[in-house]
């Protein structure tokens, strides 16, 4: 396994204490000595709220898209900004992920301090500190790969770059409305022109963010013109590699990247390196993605492995009960958490039925009745939330449990925000 060291130094923490949110731990104590306890979610070792990770999930998680970009003849560079956890890097990479992709230069020095060595930037680079260690040290001691979109990113680049190790280079298209991206078939010919001609920097193939379009129809067309630039490109003699890369992929059309650029195609006399990008499927969640993933249109499926645990602290009146977690603990940017279950000491869960989040404040939710017949609800009650959008729930935990099915406590993600 190239793409990771055997066991990178902030896969877990440390030592855990006082000042690790949802555990505990009065008094600070080496990880593994309060691992070896045995800790249960519900055995008085953590306080509410608190983010868990199911491992059954992530594992099939993993599997699933394993062998769905096998059968398709894709490469995984699974997006690492989901959750920036070393140990959920080591899972997929594990799995025969290519490398991880990130969006910062913090975050590709934290992922390669965590072991990573093959590394897609998938961003714009213009800060000086970030190319100079892109140029360096990042680019000796493993693979990074950038991505461009102008000429100015190009020049910045190649200022720095040293002609005996050149950075690899991604030029990356965009569509009207969206981020970035170069929007003309031509400028994407004169940076390729430009950057072939650049010591220091290595021109591979090109690249694309799909998922701000609105559906199937218009990704398929932005795909085949993105496989038609590479197919340019590479027919051209600008591509510096005997393969052209193609890099796409959030986790809402991989099925359409599979369609389009799946089982390894020629593209100017090059065959095709295509690294898929998508990132939330490693833990799914019970929102966004639970509409909008492939899996909806194609066999398989994805399993949901964020839970957030969280206490009733008031019933005021009738109708409405507030949740001790808000905005600090849940994400609420692609839709608010779902209340799936109830645990009462000495009861075995209870579904919820006829309730909604509606709203959040820094530290609360409000659960409002909407329905008929809800189930009864009662301060102490604790809850289990399903969330939406693992991209900004893993960001407000520092230290994350994974569970098993029991909900036993099997082992401690570090997470590198």
């Amino acid at each position: 396994m190239d793409s990771v060291t055997s066991s990178g130094p902030t896969s877990a923490p440390a030592v855990v204490g006082p000042w690790t949110k949802g555990l505990w731990q009065p008094e600070p104590v080496a990880a593994d000595a309060w691992l070896s306890a045995g800790r249960h979610l519900l055995d008085g070792s953590f306080t509410w709220p608190l983010l868990t990770v199911d491992g059954g999930a992530v594992d099939h998680n993993v599997a699933t898209m394993a062998a769905f970009a096998a059968e398709h003849g894709l490469l995984l560079a699974p997006h690492g900004k989901t959750s920036m956890a070393p140990g959920l890097f080591a899972r997929q990479l594990a799995a025969g992920a290519w490398g991880m992709t990130v969006a910062t230069g913090n975050q590709a020095l934290a992922a390669r301090s965590a072991g990573v060595r093959r590394l897609l930037l998938a961003n714009q680079v213009l800060d000086d500190p970030v190319l100079r260690w892109l140029a360096g040290p990042g680019n000796a001691d493993g693979e990074v790969v950038v991505q461009l979109d102008s000429a100015a990113g190009l020049a910045r680049l190649a200022d720095v770059a040293d002609p005996a190790r050149p950075v690899g280079v991604l030029l990356e298209l965009g569509h009207a409305g969206g981020r970035t991206g170069l929007r003309h078939d031509d400028n994407v010919l004169d940076l390729a022109t430009a950057a072939r001609a650049r010591a220091g920097v290595r021109l591979l193939g090109v690249t694309a963010y799909e998922g701000g379009l609105p559906g199937v129809p218009e990704v398929r067309s932005f795909l085949e013109r993105l496989r038609d630039r590479a197919a340019a490109l590479a027919g051209a003699g600008l591509i510096d590699a005997d393969e052209v890369t193609v890099s796409v992929g959030g986790s809402a059309y991989f099925d359409v990247v599979a369609e389009v650029l799946g089982g390894r195609p020629v593209l100017g006399g090059l065959p095709a390196r295509v690294l898929l990008r998508s990132g939330s499927t490693v833990t799914h969640d019970h929102g966004v993605y639970a509409r909008r993933t492939p899996f909806t249109r194609v066999p398989g499926g994805l399993r949901p492995a964020l839970r957030v645990w969280a206490q009733v602290t008031s019933c005021p009146e009738p109708g409405l009960a507030i949740v001790g977690a808000g905005k600090r603990d849940v994400p609420v940017d692609e839709g608010l958490p779902v209340p799936l279950r109830v645990h009462r000491a000495g009861a075995a869960p209870e579904p919820v039925a006829g309730w909604a989040l509606t709203r959040t404040n820094d530290q609360h939710a409000y659960l409002e009745a909407a329905g008929p017949a809800p189930t009864p609800l009662s301060p102490g009650d604790l809850l289990e939330l399903g969330v939406s959008h693992p991209c900004t729930a893993f960001d407000k935990w520092r230290v994350v449990p994974v569970v098993d099915a029991d909900l036993r406590v099997t082992e401690l993600l570090a997470t590198l925000f």
